[in-house]
């Protein structure tokens, strides 16, 4: 008997959303699932590196739980994604939440297949050496191949 198969398109960079691609995918491989997660446009930035950078905006967040109501004028404001990001790590991190890095690291350890999009890649001008080391590089079809045959697909 095959293994289900678990495909997940994530498409976007901040902080709030790179955390449901990995939760879903690192619980679904430990749960047997095969999986494979297909990073374009923004959701490149989780294959960086680098994830220190990866930053959450309370601007044009209106369901973002902040400690006091702010107005949308104060959330334009310099320096209020800065304070935003600050303030939502440290509550990861209060609560033992585990990290971005931590979480992206359970998924390759299960043998999550991350496939950067190619199209994306050249878009923007990113080179290989910007992203870690276990991306595989595919276009739309490289992903359909495996999307179209698997028991869930979710785009985030």
């Amino acid at each position: 008997m095959e293994p289900k198969r678990m495909a997940i398109i994530a498409t976007k960079g901040t902080l709030d959303m790179a955390y449901p691609p990995f939760i879903l995918a690192s619980t679904a491989a430990a749960l047997g699932y095969e999986v494979q997660v297909f990073f374009t446009f923004y959701g490149l930035q989780l294959l960086r590196r680098d994830l220190s950078d990866v930053k959450i905006s309370p601007l044009a967040n209106p369901a973002m739980p902040m400690p006091v109501p702010m107005p949308v004028m104060v959330q334009m404001l310099p320096g209020m994604e800065t304070m935003a990001t600050m303030m939502m790590k440290q509550k990861i991190k209060s609560k033992g939440v585990a990290s971005l890095e931590e979480l992206r690291d359970l998924c390759l350890e299960a043998d999550v297949k991350f496939i950067a999009c190619q199209m994306t890649v050249d878009l923007f001008d990113f080179e290989k050496k910007d992203f870690i080391d276990q991306v595989e590089y595919g276009g739309a079809s490289t992903f359909m191949e495996f999307a179209g045959k698997t028991d869930i697909c979710l785009f985030i």
